[in-house]
């Protein structure tokens, strides 16, 4: 055997022995829930938030609005963020409620957590790639961002939502607006999340400003999130839906502009 043939048939081994990267399963919708937890949202809040998550795989409606798609299951991961993000749990299908109540009970036994800062782009980011290792491939992809203050590291956050709109991905928000104000927030988040955060077809907001509203809201939005951008507003809650419909003249740079005051003083 010449040197050539050897070659060929090295290679032809090396490659006959790697693993091949299965087929993506495929799903009604891969959805991203990056949960805040910087250091402006109290502990307590951030149980409750977390409870409401937890909740809310839990109950039928979800699973319903789960088994309502053309393939009847979901791709779910939970991360957390401030000016990182962390992902909590990996990608996990949602198919019926024994999933949907393993998904819940693995949520409620993580720590809960605290990150400095609040850079809602880096948490674009990060879910972002998420999707690219992702074993699903879903006919939508959705990142759901909860938020009690605006971009203050990181890029703008409007350059992170545009690239991740450029791809095809939803982005939809739940500002988070319980009338503490600190250096960190601002009165007006709801406009500020319409603005500069959300994107894509269909993206909408949900605020929150009362806790005792979490568990509500939180279910309400992965329901819509979950039966898609053509669901009937009519659902059963109280809680108002926002959908983006235009783009005013709102600045963006807000926190930043807030934390560069905080430094320089």
């Amino acid at each position: 055997m010449n040197l050539r043939c050897a070659l060929l048939v090295c290679c032809g081994v090396l490659a006959g022995s790697a693993p091949a990267r299965p087929d993506p399963v495929a799903v009604d919708l891969e959805l991203v829930l990056a949960v805040d937890v910087s250091y402006s949202m109290e502990i307590h809040e951030q149980q409750i938030q977390r409870q409401g998550y937890v909740d809310a795989f839990l109950q039928p409606e979800l699973v319903s609005a789960v088994q309502s798609g053309p393939l009847g299951r979901i791709a779910v991961t939970y991360v957390e963020w401030g000016g990182s993000a962390v992902q909590v749990l990996p990608w996990t299908l949602i198919d019926g409620p024994s999933a949907a109540a393993q998904f819940a009970e693995a949520l409620r036994r993580r720590p809960i957590r605290r990150i400095s800062f609040t850079s809602i782009s880096n948490a674009l980011i990060f879910a972002r790639q998420l999707f690219q290792i992702s074993p699903f491939h879903g006919t939508r992809r959705v990142i759901d961002i909860s938020g009690d203050g605006p971009n203050n590291a990181g890029v703008p956050a409007p350059v992170a939502r545009n690239s991740t709109v450029a791809q095809g991905i939803v982005i939809d928000g739940l500002p988070i607006m319980l009338m503490h104000l600190d250096s960190a927030s601002i009165p007006d988040l709801d406009v500020y999340y319409e603005e500069c955060v959300i994107g894509g077809n269909g993206a909408f907001l949900l605020k929150v400003s009362d806790v005792s509203h979490f568990a509500d809201a939180i279910l309400r939005k992965l329901v819509v999130e979950i039966l898609g951008a053509e669901v009937s507003e009519l659902q059963p809650f109280e809680l108002p839906l926002r959908r983006v419909i235009d783009r005013g003249g709102y600045n963006c740079f807000v926190g930043e502009e807030m934390q560069e005051r905080r430094i320089g003083q």
